[in-house]
Formats: structure tokens, C-alpha cells, sequence
């Protein structure tokens, strides 16, 4: 009997992954001091690394994606029942030998997506590009910038070369800016799209504004104050915008 369903698993990482980061927290600092800043961008950064996650195993996995989308798409766009094949995802149990299954597991994010937007199912698309590409490029500055949050950076010295260079304002400030920006502006081209090529007709408003306009929202809103952190950062030199 399987203990988890999709959405509890993300759940989970989410939540076991921000406490992670919060726990390399100096232990004269207060979880509960933790600034709104701090949070948010962690959770966001930690929703990147899982959707990544997910993206490079769109890459991996086109053909298997493809085809599912094709059984999919049989089954429940004659009756615009797009919605019931989301909800079914969400709600699908997942054995513990198959958590980490790309291939028969999180790649049916993908083929249950691309019944709001075929593109994805579609390697020669911008959508399947522009997200395999962010799954391989987005992990290591996500993590990064993880770390410089929670992380006392004040403490390092010149001695330590690696720290003091990976985790030096400069370092962060730049690979954070060019990180949120480019998911940034990935997602404005996305968003213009899907709309541009009418992808939106034959579903609800309420449907295209859930599943693809909020989901897609997470990646321009808190983009829009990771670029504010990194710009501060560069601008004074140190973390102190997190604290």
C-alpha cells in the first residue's frame, strides 16, 4: 500500500527541504527570527530544485512523455476533462520503489501538463527547451543562494579560500542575479506563448488560470525579489538583506 501521493510527496520535500537549510542556521539565530525575505526565497528556491528536478527528467524521458500524452489526451480531451487528468496526478499514489522514478513517476507531470499545452510533449518546442535547460542550469545557483542565506558568511576569511570565494557577496550577488532573471524572463516568454498561439481555447478560465497562469506566476513574483536581494547584496557588499 503506498504511503504518499504526488502532491504529499512535494509537500514534503518542500518542507523537509527548507528545514535543511535552516538548520545550518548560526545557533545563536532564532528559526523564528528568520526574516520573510529568507523564507520565501527558500521556499521558492527549493520549489526550483524540485521542479528542475522534474525538468531534466523531461528531457531524459520525451518519448515516454510523449506517449503517455497520446493515451491521455484519447481519454480525456473529447470530454474537456483536462481537469480530472490534473487532479488524478496530484492524487496518484506512489509506491516507495518508484519516489525517485523518473521514468514512471514524475514524467507523467509532464504528459498530464501538456493536455493544457501540448508543447511540452513537443521536443522541438520553446516550453520543452527553455525548462530542460533551466533544469540543468538552475540547481547548483539555487543551492547557492540557499546557502548564503542561512549560512554567516561574516565569519569567513581569507584563509578560506573556497568559502570565502563561492560564498563572497560578489560571487552570490551575480550568479543569483543571472539566475532569477533568466527564470524570470523564461517565464514571460512562456506565458506569451501560450497565449499568443491561443493555447487557453476549449478550456475554463478557471482551468488555465490554475493550472497554468498561478503555477507559472511562482516564477515571475519571487524571481522579482531574488533580483532585489542579489541587487542588494552587490550594493552593500554583504548578506545583510536577509537578516
Amino acid at each position: 500500500m503506498a504511503l504518499l501521493n504526488v502532491a504529499s510527496a512535494i509537500a514534503i520535500f518542500l518542507l523537509a527541504s527548507t528545514y535543511a537549510f535552516l538548520s545550518l542556521l548560526p545557533t545563536s539565530t532564532a528559526k523564528t527570527s528568520v526574516s520573510p525575505l529568507t523564507l520565501s526565497l527558500l521556499f521558492f528556491n527549493n520549489l526550483n530544485i524540485f521542479i528542475a528536478m522534474c525538468e531534466i527528467v523531461l528531457g531524459l524521458n520525451i518519448l515516454t512523455i510523449q506517449q503517455d500524452y497520446k493515451r491521455l489526451h484519447a481519454k480525456y480531451s473529447p470530454g474537456n476533462q483536462e481537469w480530472s487528468a490534473c487532479v488524478k496526478f496530484l492524487t496518484m499514489p506512489i509506491p516507495l520503489s518508484q519516489l525517485c522514478s523518473g521514468k514512471h513517476t514524475w514524467s507523467k507531470m509532464w504528459s498530464t501538463y501538456s493536455l493544457y499545452d501540448p508543447s511540452y510533449q513537443n521536443h522541438e518546442s520553446f516550453g520543452f527547451f527553455i525548462d530542460f535547460g533551466n533544469g540543468l542550469s538552475t540547481i547548483p545557483p539555487s543551492i547557492l543562494m540557499n546557502l548564503a542565506m542561512v549560512l554567516d558568511t561574516s565569519t569567513y576569511t581569507d584563509s578560506d579560500s573556497w568559502s570565502s570565494t563561492v560564498l563572497s557577496p560578489l560571487f552570490v550577488g551575480c550568479v543569483g542575479l543571472a539566475m532569477y532573471w533568466q527564470v524570470m524572463y523564461g517565464t514571460i516568454i512562456y506565458v506569451l506563448s501560450f497565449m499568443f498561439n491561443r493555447r487557453y481555447e476549449g478550456k475554463s478560465t478557471l482551468e488555465v488560470s490554475l493550472f497554468v497562469g498561478i503555477s507559472n506566476s511562482l516564477w515571475f513574483f519571487f524571481p522579482i525579489a531574488g533580483i532585489y536581494s542579489c541587487v542588494c547584496i552587490l550594493r552593500d557588499g554583504n548578506m545583510s538583506v536577509f537578516q
